[in-house]
């Protein structure tokens, strides 16, 4: 483990949706003394834990976690406004614990407004480092469709049948989620259908407008990611053979940590090095680490 004292830095870890950025961000943590800001727009609200694909607290590994599940009511608008002004009271306590701030997340609307507001200054005030987790489209697209289907065996489909409401905006609140609008137009005329055949179907459509809906989501998100690095220095750490392994069904973990996590643990190190003193006390060997969307 290594000991942070100085200047005051932060990390981004951004990608698309399923790039595996939380899990990267939550193994960083482990190597470094950190506290993760989450920048997903849609887990800043509590509940529907599966189709928002938060980590539980076991796969959080006891890392202090920000923004996350903060908001009770699913139908307000937690807005860019508040995203930063909510990032900017974390990052205060999280450098009070002497720690490393670790922003993560794919709402790239959010860290827009966090890094060009010219009121808040944020480059100006922060040395800040870029770690974006990228995927081919043509091997990241078969696997959100599998992480669909993961989440219909979890129960995703009882999960929002709890949140639907006929005639809710659908537009605003945690009720945004991709996989909330589409079932609930599936929710609407199950009761009004006898026939069981149909009613499979009207579902097995919704659950493929979802996967449609979600590489959609990506395709925008990996746009807004490549404009983004024309404006700041990132590094690009590429996970396509990881998730190829992956949907092979064979063991990733051996490649994972050789062209994921220890490139990005160097990175971090000698981020940390420039102009921050850090007490080299790294671990013998990493173990394994794992990855999630």
């Amino acid at each position: 483990m290594a000991s942070l004292v100085g200047k005051r830095k932060v990390l981004f870890i951004l990608g698309a949706t399923g790039t595996g950025k939380t899990k990267l961000s939550i193994n960083l943590a482990m190597q470094f003394p950190s506290e993760i800001i989450n920048s997903d727009k849609i887990q800043v609200y509590k509940g529907l834990d599966i189709i928002t694909n938060k980590a539980s607290e076991s796969e959080r590994c006891g890392i202090p976690h920000h923004l996350f599940g903060i908001i009770d009511d699913p139908d307000s608008d937690f807005t860019s406004d508040d995203f930063c002004n909510h990032v900017l009271v974390a990052l205060d306590i999280i450098f009070q614990n002497g720690h490393l701030p670790i922003i993560v997340g794919g709402s790239n609307t959010y860290l827009g407004a966090l890094l060009e507001d010219p009121n808040i200054a944020f480059c100006s005030k922060y040395d800040c480092c870029f770690i974006w987790v990228d995927v081919s489209l043509p091997v990241l697209f078969p696997y959100l469709d599998k992480r669909v289907d993961e989440m219909v065996d979890a129960g995703v489909v009882e999960e929002i049948r709890e949140y639907f409401v006929a005639g809710a905006d659908y537009s605003r609140g945690i009720r945004r989620a991709i996989g909330v609008p589409e079932l609930g137009e599936y929710f609407l005329v199950e009761k009004e259908m006898d026939d069981e055949v149909q009613k499979e179907k009207m579902l097995q459509h919704a659950i493929t407008k979802t996967k449609e809906n979600t590489r959609r989501l990506s395709e925008m998100q990996l746009w807004k990611i490549q404009k983004m690095n024309y404006e700041r220095k990132m590094t690009r750490i590429d996970s396509t053979k990881v998730f190829e392994v992956v949907l092979k069904g064979e063991d990733y973990k051996h490649l994972y940590q050789e062209i994921v996590f220890k490139p990005s643990m160097e990175l971090v190190q000698k981020f940390l090095e420039k102009t921050t003193e850090v007490k080299k006390i790294m671990p013998q060997k990493a173990e394994p680490a794992t990855i999630c969307a």
